[in-house]
């Protein structure tokens, strides 16, 4: 009595037509999958696979002028240098690649130098006593 039946397409792997006799089964239009047919929206069947070898297939590419680019420049906020200054124990802080918004208040004499600054943050750094200085990035 068998009980195992071993399946057909593993008694024909590595042969050129797979069980079929010949003729109309043994061209390179029957092996396909090896393209990128199959890999759209849904194709959650391929999705590990895409996602291993052609990692950035997924989602919006391109490139945008430089007019249209986003601006990428970092910012802290007044809150966050006043908990900077706790940790560090420091009145003097140098940040020069940032721009200081006025978000927050500041209850220390801080002396900042920083790329830029917002007149918020300028006024609150005044009245609780402290000096902001701006810096060119590019020094």
């Amino acid at each position: 009595m068998k009980l195992h039946k071993r399946r057909k397409f593993t008694r024909h792997r590595g042969t050129r037509t797979h069980g079929w006799a010949m003729k109309k089964h043994k061209g390179k239009g029957n092996k396909g999958g090896w393209g990128m047919s199959g890999t759209g929206k849904r194709a959650d069947q391929r999705k590990t696979w895409v996602i291993k070898y052609q990692y950035p297939y997924f989602g919006k590419h391109g490139t945008t002028s430089k007019s249209t680019e986003r601006k990428k420049n970092p910012v802290l906020n007044l809150d966050d240098i006043e908990r900077m200054a706790d940790k560090k124990k420091k009145n003097i802080l140098e940040l020069k690649d940032y721009k200081i918004l006025g978000n927050g208040e500041v209850t220390q004499k801080i002396k900042i130098t920083a790329r830029a600054f917002s007149k918020s943050a300028k006024e609150k750094i005044e009245k609780a006593g402290g000096e902001w200085i701006v810096t060119n990035k590019k020094e």
